[in-house]
This record gives structure tokens, C-alpha cells and sequence, in this order.
């Protein structure tokens, strides 16, 4: 049976043969475009912008949290939740900006977060700053600076092992020292003003009889027994300074000896131990009888054996004035 060719329909050219499909395949490609475009903007709604490199990225209205479980690593690199790095030899490795308010994160009614913080959780270090070569290892500066100005505050009282604190109270050392010598009488280093390399010490050595037998100068006996009217119960020894005592320091001590005769008997009879003591006549505790002896000039001496047996053998001793 033989079978005609059907013959080609006018006006259809082969180029739109090729094509019978070309409307519909047109119409899913749009589509897909569309649901795209529909699609993106929620999808980077739900997930955020993406970081961009070199540029300012977005404004956010909410915190970008990066939360890792990351063990410490002995290594240099390792165990950290982010590292930031900057191989410049002029450096900058992060800088984080603020307006935050006067308070911190305790301030009340409203918390002022530090630009800054760091918060361990657990007992060991918050943070740790290293310098790895270089005189300082950093700054810390408020404002124009000055005494208005603090550093930092801490509610920690111990020891901060190496730190060296120049200034107590906004003054150094020497203004410290200054401002302790111009308060009278509450200063312990000095005396009327004047330090330990300012004093003067004056001195008289008195023999057993009473006897002033060597002094740096300005001493005179007054009285003793037997002299001056004194009766020779009174052991006491009376000396003039040559000048007032008030304020002034005085010390008596007991001046051994090993080479007298006390009693008379063959053989010497050292004198090793005793009892001393010292006062200025004219206070309120001590009033000297001997004429001319109660007056600030003079001080009163008693060296025994045993200075409340007023009959013991007497001792030599040496006298001090400190001025």
C-alpha cells in the first residue's frame, strides 16, 4: 500500500519546527527565575547578610553571636572561638568602638556595657595581655589624665605581686616625708623638726664621787652631796646643760669600771651592774631641792647599787642630751 507524504504546512518555517516546544520550555525557566528572586530575600532575612571583605558591612539591630566548643591547644594557633591577626609590621589586630556611659555593666537603673569585656566563668585567668618584646607593655589613658583622672578601680585588697606603686595618696616618697615632718610632734624620724642626721647629742661622764671627768662641752655640776647645801643623804647628782632641756631627749647609762678600790680594802671592787636614772628638774613631776637646780636647765641624776636603798654604793655613769 503506498502511502503519500503529507504535505508541509504553509506558512510554519523550520526554524519554528526546531522550536514546537520553545513557549513552554520559556515558561518553567521564568517561573524558576521568579521562585529565585521570591525566595532570597528570605532567605538572607532568616540567616543575615554575609561578611564583607573590605568594606563597612551592615548596621545589625542584634547581637552576632559566634559560639564554639573548642578545647586549648599547646600550640600557637588553637583553642579559641575566633583569632584575629594582622601580619603588619605597623599592627592592629582588632579595635572595638562604644558609647557606653558612665557605670559599666553594674550601673543601675540600666547596665552601660563596657566596649570590652571579658568573663571567665570558671576560676582561672579573665584575660591576659603579653608583649613579647619592648620596654612597655601597653597603655592605659583617660582623657587629658591627671588626679581627677583613675586608671582602673578593683574590689580586690591583696598584693599585686610585681607591681610598683610610686605615689600614696597622689605624692611620692620625698612629698610623703615632707608632709609627715611638718606635723609637729607626730613625726617619729625627727625632732623639732630636725632628722636623725640633724641631732645633736651631747654628753658628760660622772664619776662615783660625782665628778664630771670628760664631756663633749656646756655641762657644769650643780650639786651633790655635801655641795650646795646638799645633805650628804641625798645621792642624787645635779647638772646644768647650759641650756633648756624642754623638748629635749635624755639617757643615762651605767659606766662599768674594773679597776677602783670602793671600800678601802685591798683589791679593786668592780663596779659592773647598778640601777640609773635621769629627769629634768622643773616638771610636773619632779621638783629639785638643791638651790638654783629647779629650773629647765638642769637635770637630776640618781646611780646606785640599788637606787631605792639611798645608802648603796654609788655608780659612775654617762649622761646624754639629744637636741
Amino acid at each position: 500500500m503506498h502511502v503519500s507524504p503529507q504535505p508541509a504546512q504553509p506558512g510554519i518555517s523550520k526554524t519554528r519546527r526546531l522550536l514546537g516546544r520553545a513557549p513552554r520550555t520559556r515558561s518553567v525557566v521564568a517561573a524558576t527565575g521568579l521562585l529565585v528572586i521570591c525566595v532570597a530575600p528570605f532567605a538572607s532575612a532568616r540567616t543575615g547578610g554575609p561578611l564583607r571583605e573590605g568594606v563597612r558591612n551592615g548596621t545589625t539591630t542584634s547581637e552576632t553571636q559566634v559560639i564554639s566548643n573548642i578545647g586549648s591547644a599547646p600550640g600557637p594557633t588553637g583553642g579559641y572561638s575566633t583569632r584575629q591577626s594582622n601580619l603588619s609590621n605597623s599592627g592592629g589586630g582588632a579595635v572595638y568602638g562604644c558609647r557606653s556611659q558612665v557605670g559599666g555593666s553594674a550601673a543601675k537603673p540600666r547596665p552601660q556595657n563596657p566596649c570590652l569585656r571579658a568573663n571567665n566563668l570558671n576560676t582561672g585567668y579573665a584575660f591576659e595581655f603579653n608583649a613579647s618584646d619592648g620596654p612597655i607593655a601597653g597603655l592605659i589613658s583617660a582623657g587629658a589624665g591627671g588626679d581627677s583622672k583613675k586608671p582602673f578601680v578593683t574590689n580586690a585588697t591583696g598584693i599585686a605581686t610585681g607591681l610598683n606603686a610610686d605615689r600614696v595618696d597622689g605624692l611620692d616618697a620625698a612629698a610623703i616625708i615632707a608632709a609627715a615632718r611638718a606635723k609637729a610632734g607626730m613625726d617619729a624620724d625627727t625632732v623639732d623638726g630636725a632628722n636623725a642626721s640633724d641631732l645633736k647629742v651631747r654628753w658628760a661622764l660622772v664619776d662615783e664621787s660625782g665628778d664630771i671627768i670628760e664631756q663633749s662641752g656646756g655641762f657644769t655640776l650643780t650639786s651633790k652631796p655635801g655641795i650646795n647645801g646638799q645633805p650628804a643623804t641625798n645621792p642624787n647628782i645635779y647638772i646644768s646643760a647650759g641650756s633648756s632641756l624642754v623638748d629635749k631627749g635624755l639617757n643615762a647609762t651605767i659606766a662599768i669600771q674594773n679597776r677602783l678600790d670602793r671600800d678601802g680594802i685591798a683589791g679593786t671592787d668592780p663596779g659592773f651592774g647598778g640601777d640609773v636614772a635621769v629627769a629634768r628638774c622643773n616638771t610636773a613631776a619632779v621638783a629639785c631641792a638643791p638651790t638654783d637646780t629647779n629650773n629647765d636647765n638642769t637635770l637630776v641624776v640618781r646611780s646606785l647599787v640599788n637606787n631605792a636603798d639611798a645608802a648603796s654604793q654609788t655608780r659612775r655613769f654617762y649622761v646624754e642630751v639629744t637636741e
